[in-house]
């Protein structure tokens, strides 16, 4: 049976604001433009001590408030409904985190952003990152477009009336690497990690780029 064990972070508070620096935008002070470019760095996630038979960890974060529908996001004179039908959204994919890691430390594994997108899916201490949504998001940009491994933060619509929850997942599974090779999504490693995760935890974290939307 799962069962849940603590996740925390050093970099926001449990169901407050996500500090501009783990964002992928923020709100501009010039009154010609809605947002800039933030730091995009990966925040700080801590964890208690998984379950015995704990083999690896996975590390995932997913907005669940991302427009269904994003034919009127950034779009002047409109306005999503804090009441639209809503979709997720997966801004980290990080996996075959050794059990004996007790976090992942803020920008160690993200820094800034990078033009179509940071390289993976290899990264430090074993660790490989999957492709985050971003992938998808900027397929048919070409300034942007590109492979967006692991963490890339918060970029909500400017026009969006409902703020969004960024949740930080911790798993605890009983393989010591995903078994897919080449490039995954956090789809994939749901899938992957049915009956086989041992236990669970998560941090959540708000984030808007709405002036008029208190957090």
């Amino acid at each position: 049976m799962e069962s849940i064990f603590r996740v925390w972070s050093q970099s926001f508070v449990e169901g407050q604001r996500i500090p501009e620096g783990f964002a992928f935008a923020k709100i501009s002070t010039n009154p010609a433009e809605h947002t800039v470019p933030a730091g995009n760095r990966n925040p700080q996630i801590s964890w208690s001590t998984p379950p015995s038979g704990t083999k690896s960890l996975i590390l995932l974060c997913t907005d669940h408030d991302v427009p269904a529908d994003f034919s009127d996001a950034n779009q002047e004179g409109k306005a999503i409904a804090f009441d639209a039908p809503r979709t997720d959204f997966h801004h980290w994919v990080l996996v075959d985190i050794l059990p004996e890691e007790g976090c992942i430390d803020a920008g160690t594994l993200s820094k800034g952003i990078a033009l179509h997108g940071k390289k993976g899916p290899a990264c430090a201490n074993g660790m490989r990152q999957g492709l985050n949504d971003y992938t998808s998001a900027f397929e048919n940009d070409p300034e942007m477009k590109g492979k967006y491994y692991g963490y890339d933060g918060p970029c909500p619509p400017w026009n969006d009336e409902r703020p969004h929850k960024y949740v930080f997942y911790v798993y605890a599974v009983d393989f010591p690497l995903l078994p897919l090779e080449g490039d995954f999504t956090a789809q994939d490693v749901m899938r992957a990690m049915e009956g086989h995760i041992l236990a669970s935890g998560s941090i959540t974290g708000i984030y808007s780029l709405n002036p008029s939307v208190s957090i």
